[in-house]
C-alpha cells in the first residue's frame, strides 16, 4: 500500500503483532502471552486479598470465642502432665435439643432424624414428643451430624452451646484428676482440691505426674493384680530429691468422661485414703534409724528372735515361719 500513510507488518502471526508508523519510529509491540500472564495476575492479587480478609475475619472469630470460652460459667482450667499432655481439657460442644411445642408433622421429623441417627430408640423419642415440652435428641453432637441435622431446616430443632470437660487419658489418672458434678463442681480429686483455682485460671494447671510412666506402672500393677487375684493395689513414684510424684496409681479405677456416682469402696484411692499395717515396709525405717544413731552395723548379729509379737492384743508374726532364730542385720 504506497499510498497510505501507514505500514502494518504482521509478524509470527500466533504470538506477535507489530504495529509502525510509516512517518515516525514509533514502535506498538503486543505479546498475548504477557497479557494472558497479566490478567491471572490480577486474579491471583484480587483472590490473594479475598482470602486475607477472610482470614482475618476467622481470627477475630476464634479470639471471640476464645474470650467467650473463658467468660462461660462452666470454663474450668485444662490440666497437663509434665510433658504438657492433657489429661483435662475443657473443649465447646453443641446439644441438641426439640421443643415439641414447634414442631409441625411429627412423623416428617422421626423420619428425617431416623436417617441421620439410625440407631436410636424412636419409641421413646415419640413418647416425649407426647409429653415433654422440651428435651435433648443428642449431646455433644459431631461437626458432621450437626450439619445435617440444621439443615432439616425444622424449627423445633434448637442448638445449645455447651462446654465439655474431657479425660482423654480415661481411666489412667481417674484418682488424681477425680470428678466434677453437673453444676460444675470438684466433688473428688484434683477436681475438688483445686475447685477455684480451675474456675478462674485461664492458663492450663501444670503437673509434675508423667504420663507415659504412669501407664507402664499402671499395666503392671492389672497384670499382677489379675496373678494375685487381688481386691486392688497402689502405687507412688516419687523424685526423692525434690518430693515430686511422678506417678500415682491406685486399682479398680474408673472412667470419669461417664460421670458416674462411684459409691463402691473398692474405688477409694488406696495410695492416699487406704489404711494399712506398715508390716516389712516398716523395718526398713527401723533398720535406718539404727544405722544412723550408729547403734548397729550390718553384721551385728540378733540371736533367738521370737517367732510372733503380741501388739495391742494382736499377734504379729512372720509370713514364713521358717525363718532362722539368729539373723544379722544384713539379713
Amino acid at each position: 500500500m504506497n499510498n497510505s500513510k501507514f505500514k502494518i507488518f504482521l509478524e509470527d502471526q500466533q504470538s506477535h503483532f507489530s504495529y509502525k508508523k510509516s512517518k515516525s519510529n514509533i514502535v506498538i509491540t503486543f505479546n498475548r502471552v504477557s497479557f494472558i500472564f497479566f490478567v491471572f495476575f490480577i486474579i491471583f492479587l484480587i483472590y490473594s486479598i479475598h482470602l486475607i480478609h477472610l482470614g482475618s475475619r476467622k481470627s477475630e472469630v476464634e479470639i471471640k470465642d476464645k474470650i467467650n470460652l473463658f467468660t462461660n460459667n462452666l470454663y474450668r482450667a485444662d490440666i497437663i502432665d509434665r510433658n504438657n499432655k492433657y489429661l483435662v481439657k475443657t473443649v465447646s460442644s453443641i446439644d441438641i435439643g426439640i421443643s415439641t411445642k414447634k414442631v409441625i408433622d411429627k412423623k416428617k421429623l422421626i423420619l428425617n432424624l431416623k436417617y441421620i441417627y439410625p440407631d436410636k430408640d424412636y419409641s421413646k423419642i415419640r413418647s416425649k414428643l407426647e409429653t415433654k415440652n422440651f428435651f435433648y435428641f443428642e449431646k455433644k453432637i459431631s461437626e458432621e451430624n450437626y450439619e445435617k441435622i440444621m439443615k432439616l431446616g425444622d424449627k423445633s430443632i434448637q442448638a445449645e452451646d455447651k462446654l465439655t470437660r474431657l479425660y482423654p487419658e480415661k481411666n489412667l489418672f481417674s484418682h488424681i484428676i477425680g470428678q466434677i458434678d453437673n453444676d460444675n463442681n470438684g466433688i473428688s480429686g484434683l477436681e475438688k482440691s483445686l475447685d477455684e483455682k480451675l474456675k478462674n485460671d485461664q492458663d492450663p494447671i501444670k503437673l509434675t505426674v508423667d504420663k507415659d510412666i504412669q501407664y507402664l506402672i499402671r499395666e503392671e500393677l492389672l497384670k499382677f493384680n489379675e496373678i494375685f487375684n487381688t481386691k486392688g493395689s497402689a502405687a507412688i513414684l516419687m523424685n526423692v530429691n525434690n518430693g515430686e510424684i511422678l506417678s500415682l496409681v491406685s486399682l479398680p479405677d474408673f472412667d470419669p468422661n461417664k460421670r458416674e456416682k462411684v459409691s463402691d469402696v473398692n474405688f477409694i484411692n488406696r495410695a492416699t485414703k487406704g489404711v494399712y499395717e506398715f508390716g516389712s515396709v516398716f523395718k526398713t525405717f527401723t533398720l535406718a534409724a539404727a544405722f544412723e544413731e550408729k547403734i548397729i552395723e550390718p553384721d551385728t548379729e540378733f540371736s533367738n528372735l521370737p517367732k510372733s509379737l503380741t501388739c495391742a492384743g494382736f499377734s504379729i508374726r512372720e509370713y514364713d515361719n521358717d525363718i532362722p532364730t539368729n539373723l544379722t542385720a544384713e539379713q
